[in-house]
């Protein structure tokens, strides 16, 4: 592993233990070259991921992109690291295990708006507010008004 501070390729695993509920490896490392100290992840990669974006362009899928923008549909609301990274691990897998490399983005975008929706219906309408690009006050009203249970009384 490449020395983030100096280049340095001989680093030395100091400390390795589980993390993100076992689902990847913590190694904290040491360059013997600058003495610097820093931390890297080791995950379990089941297959290569491509992502079909809506315009047809292929990317490849880069879970800190997944990631960053389920944090930005979460901030400052009141969410355990812990069970936003079990969320982001467990969206990851389903990815992996549908059988087929090539992941339409819509798809991607059905599976976090359902997982947030579990947990933080704030979060929910945050993510679905881009993913669905909301272009008014009247696109979160009606979406809003989907989300309300019925009010019709039985009669």
């Amino acid at each position: 592993m490449r020395c983030p501070f100096c280049g340095n390729v001989d680093t030395q695993v100091k400390d390795s233990r589980p993390a993100e509920d076992h689902v990847a490896i913590r190694r904290r490392r040491f360059c013997p070259a600058c003495g610097g100290r820093f931390t890297t992840y080791e995950r379990v990669q089941l297959r290569d991921l491509v992502v079909i974006k809506t315009n047809g362009r292929r990317e490849d899928f880069d879970r800190d992109k997944l990631e960053r923008s389920i944090r930005i549909a979460v901030q400052k609301r009141p969410i355990e690291p812990e069970r936003l990274d079990q969320m982001i691990s467990g969206i990851v897998r389903r990815l992996e295990s549908t059988g087929d490399t090539d992941i339409p983005s819509r798809s991607i975008g059905e599976i976090v708006m359902e997982s947030l929706a579990r947990i933080d219906t704030v979060a929910y309408v945050r993510f679905a507010s881009v993913y669905k690009n909301f272009q008014a006050a009247d696109d979160f009203d009606k979406f809003i008004d989907e989300l309300r249970p019925s009010s019709k009384t039985d009669q």
